[in-house]
């Protein structure tokens, strides 16, 4: 029935005019070739399509029948008659249908794609669509950019694999996809590179398709890639990307050194066309690329200094560390691990941190260490964050230890910190070691911030627990390598302000704090004999904040874990008292000794 009524229209058609189809022509063809296709008449269907006589037909009208037959070629095994069959209906359609109405019948099919039919329908259509694209001659560069921005959409969708396993069976297909439009995408590159002069809408183009590429390259995890993997479907699918704009007459140098245009752009009208095609996710890859993996690293002038290229590539490195994907903040980290390990030790000027991004960043660093929940990325940040201290020259280091105190309101970084400038004290000290920058009245201001409490008598000692050990150590160390009769880190003119602002209002919280937190253990031992029922839940408040319900034995736990850092604390206060006092006998016998020799 299907059959008989696709044969009567064209036939009837046959006799018109190309120009004489109307509308119901097309409806009537369009459904009679459905419901032939959908009843598995695929040879009929075949010999229909083949027909001489229905040559023009087919030209106007075969384009409708492209969603139905890419049905079929789905349903049917690979290699079947039927699907043969199918496919040939596919070819003969490239070749005869008018190249503009079938392209977007192709393209449809790509962008109603989902899931799983993602892969097989975008490597089922990519040859055809290469084909159509070919026939549109010079006027293809718009509808090139619509197919490559098209199928760019549709795979970015698929989950990209991380682990080898997933590389090697490609479960979705993403990577099969990614060299098959490297391969779709060659020839107008070729053409390009040919007639340069007469393609340079199509080189905005397959620009801009690059460029989206290497924006989507940014959500894969190639850091966890062995470098040595050339054969890794995504490794050489950046590698052609960056080999596509070399051959596209854009330098690599020339594109690292454009400034990016960020995605919270919110006037696209004000916008130029160079900032809409350099985006700065699309820049931060290709520096990624290029810095971390080496991959486009010939095409790259190899004349710039490392401290400049830290400079430029300080923007990528703090746009991508303030991003909350994991694979955004890898990428972030290991960009600024491998600018960073180009530098020389203490040769990075002081002046870099003028720069905002130069503070900037190891300020995103401490937010990462310290609330990203990925374990090894907050490993990661910490190991960073020393290695750009050591880069720092001396200036440098202490501008960023002043801003880090500042800024970072978290106790064990402060602690980290303090405890750099231990660190730099010491080196100083040694004789033609160091700067001034940590001697004498320069340190002042360093050490007005460390030994201090943030609330006074009221400061939460638990909660600061980790700066007021590292600071206690610091005064101890400063006490015992800085003779009172050297005083070249001045802390002995700085110590009755050190006493009176630090020690004296910590020793008053530290017997208000223990009083408390033994109060409480009385009172929870108490309660605990009373009920005779070690399962009744509690709650408690530590370090500022209510801890999860818990049992009476839980909560004293808590409670003793509380006292025993207090006791560690004040074991390090006592120590630094008495080093304070048994240095004070030691100045006023001095001095006695030397009133009685006058």
């Amino acid at each position: 029935m299907a059959v008989e009524e696709l044969r009567t229209i064209t036939q009837r058609c046959q006799a018109l005019e190309e120009d004489a189809f109307k509308g119901e022509d097309f409806d009537l063809f369009q459904s009679a070739g459905q419901q032939c296709l959908e009843e598995g008449h695929i040879a009929q269907v075949l010999e229909i399509i083949q027909d001489e006589k229905n040559k023009v037909i087919v030209k106007c009208m075969g384009w409708n029948l492209v969603g139905p037959l890419v049905r079929c070629i789905q349903c049917y095994p690979q290699k079947s008659e039927k699907q043969e069959a199918c496919l040939r209906i596919l070819d003969q359609m490239v070749q005869l249908c008018n190249p503009k109405e079938l392209l977007l019948g192709l393209l449809e099919q790509v962008e109603d794609a989902c899931g799983e039919d993602i892969s097989p329908i975008i490597s089922l259509l990519l040859q055809p669509l290469q084909t159509v694209l070919i026939k549109l001659g010079d006027k293809k560069a718009y509808s090139v950019g619509l197919a490559l921005s098209t199928l760019v959409n549709r795979i970015s969708t698929l989950p990209i694999p991380y682990t080898k396993d997933q590389i090697q069976q490609d479960p979705h297909g993403l990577c099969h996809c990614c060299s098959s439009l490297v391969t779709f995408a060659k020839p107008f590159v070729a053409e390009v590179v040919k007639r340069q002069e007469y393609s340079k809408e199509l080189k905005s183009e397959l620009l801009k398709f690059c460029f989206s590429c290497l924006k989507y390259l940014l959500r894969a995890q190639l850091d966890q890639i062995p470098d040595d993997t050339e054969e890794h479907p995504l490794r050489f699918f950046a590698t052609e990307i960056l080999d596509f704009l070399w051959l596209l007459g854009e330098p690599l140098s020339k594109v690292f050194f454009q400034h990016g245009s960020t995605p919270q752009a919110s006037d696209k009208e004000d916008l130029s066309q160079d900032d809409m095609l350099y985006c700065a996710d699309s820049l931060a890859c290709l520096a990624y690329l290029l810095f971390v993996h080496y991959i486009g690293m010939d095409y790259f002038p190899h004349v710039f200094s490392p401290s400049f290229l830290l400079q430029c590539n300080m923007t990528h490195i703090e746009m991508l560390l303030k991003r909350m994907e994991e694979s955004m903040l890898s990428k972030g980290l290991a960009l600024f691990e491998n600018c960073l390990l180009r530098v020389e030790n203490n040769s990075l000027p002081h002046q870099y941190l003028e720069i905002k991004s130069f503070l900037s960043v190891p300020e995103d660093l401490v937010k990462v260490m310290t609330l990203c929940p990925v374990e090894h990325l907050r490993k990661k940040s910490l190991k960073i964050l020393q290695l750009y201290i050591d880069k720092l020259d001396a200036e440098g280091k202490y501008k960023l230890f002043r801003c880090l105190l500042q800024t970072s309101n978290h106790a064990g970084m402060e602690g980290y910190i303090i405890q750099n400038i231990k660190n730099q004290i010491d080196l100083s000290l040694k004789t033609g070691y160091g700067s001034n920058c940590f001697l004498g009245p320069r340190l002042i201001p360093l050490l007005h911030t460390v030994h201090s409490l943030p609330e006074g008598v009221e400061t939460d000692l638990l909660q600061n627990s980790d700066r007021i050990m590292a600071a206690l150590n610091l005064l101890r160390y400063l006490i015992i390598k800085d003779p009172e009769y050297e005083n070249q880190t001045e802390i002995w003119t700085e110590l009755t302000r050190i006493e009176r602002d630090f020690l004296k209002p910590l020793r008053m919280g530290l017997n208000m704090s223990k009083a408390h937190y033994e109060a409480k253990i009385r009172s929870t031992k108490e309660d605990r004999q009373e009920s005779h029922n070690n399962k009744t839940i509690c709650t408690i408040t530590a370090g500022g904040k209510t801890l999860p319900n818990m049992t009476p034995e839980m909560q004293l736990q808590v409670l003793q874990s509380a006292l025993f850092t207090f006791d560690l604390i004040e074991s390090v206060l006592a120590r630094v008292e008495e080093l304070i006092e048994v240095k004070g006998k030691a100045m006023t016998e001095e001095q006695i000794g030397s009133n009685q020799d006058i």
